[in-house]
């Protein structure tokens, strides 16, 4: 995949795995944040995996009831996605829309050919090495790892993690049992078979995407008695998610560690998260990809790009944290942010 509008080397390099057809590699793009993220996302792909080993989808909802405002991307942001190779799918929104856009990225899966193996990626991200050496088992899905134990919130009096997960494997008819580490106690989040949909992979994306719609649609409309005082806005993908993966025969470590997540990819999630606790080489990447000036004039128009990419916001927060030293959670990068005036999504 080789685009006109510049590229560079990224991070990682090596040699190809050898696949005979380029991986299919799924994002979402909309009018909005995603469409700034998805050309980004494109550059990197572009500049870190050599041509022909991948093909960028590029899933775009089109307008309809349950969109106020047309949610398809803009002329531009779309010109350059194909100039970089990506191909535009066009899907419906049946069941989400603008009321849980999360639901887009299982809805966007029926757009992808049939039958063909797919690896979805959150668009909030940077492909930093060559996705053809990774080593991918598709018969065997998982999903992304880096996550923090946020569902379920347990309430003082109300059901615990066990009889709340229990509930959900039990109404799908899945074993339970095999869906827990024992490395980790019962009672404790890591226990229990929890992903980030930041990235997920399949042998093919009609039976993944039936699954998963079926899966977060029961949940959302008939949820069991225990998950009454559950919030699942917006975690309903992430809670569907070990369902489908477990059902699909997956789980935890079907892929190697320290590939996606590390050395081939990066869930920054938000530009002051990236700045703040990313490597100086990937910071170097980042800005390299997107300083050609076509690049550069669309991306400016997203406001925390325009601040934190261009105009040195960036280098102020890097600034604020030992990369080295970093705080164990999430919330100790975003709070400090936040009282400097430093956060923006």
């Amino acid at each position: 995949m080789t685009g006109t509008t510049g590229s560079t080397t990224g991070p990682t390099t090596g040699s190809t795995t050898g696949r005979d057809t380029p991986l299919n590699i799924l994002i979402v793009g909309h009018a909005g944040r995603l469409q700034y993220e998805a050309v980004l996302f494109a550059l990197s792909l572009d500049a870190a995996t050599p041509e022909g080993r991948a093909k960028l989808f590029v899933a775009e909802p089109q307008p309809g009831p349950l969109w106020p405002r047309d949610p398809r991307m803009s002329p531009e942001a779309c010109d350059i996605l194909r100039d970089l190779g990506a191909e535009i799918i066009p899907f419906e929104s049946r069941h989400f829309g603008h009321a849980y856009p999360y639901g887009n990225k299982i809805e966007a899966l029926f757009a992808l050919p049939p039958s063909e193996p797919f690896v979805f990626f959150d668009t909030d991200t940077l492909i930093t090495g060559d996705l053809s050496e990774v080593p991918f088992d598709f018969t065997r899905p998982t999903a992304s790892m880096k996550r923090e134990g946020t569902w379920p919130q347990i309430e003082l009096y109300g059901p615990g993690y066990t009889q709340i997960w229990k509930s959900l494997y039990d109404r799908f008819g899945l074993d339970f049992a095999s869906s827990l580490d024992p490395h980790w106690p019962e009672g404790y989040w890591q226990h229990y078979l929890y992903f980030n949909a930041g990235f997920f992979f399949y042998e093919c994306p009609q039976r993944f995407g039936r699954r998963f719609l079926d899966t977060a649609l029961t949940i959302r409309d008939d949820p069991p008695k225990a998950l009454q005082c559950q919030s699942l806005d917006p975690w309903l993908d992430q809670v569907a998610l070990p369902l489908v993966i477990h059902g699909l025969g997956g789980g935890r470590g079907t892929l190697p560690t320290g590939l996606l997540d590390g050395s081939h990819s990066c869930h920054y999630r938000a530009m002051p998260l990236l700045y703040a606790r990313e490597s100086d080489e990937l910071v170097a990447f980042l800005e390299a990809i997107a300083a050609p000036n076509r690049v550069k004039k669309l991306l400016k128009e997203h406001e925390p790009f325009l601040r934190y990419i261009y105009q040195g916001r960036g280098a102020k927060v890097r600034a604020m944290f030992d990369r080295d030293d970093l705080p164990r959670r999430e919330q100790g990068i975003r709070n400090p942010l936040k009282r400097a005036g430093l956060w923006m999504r």
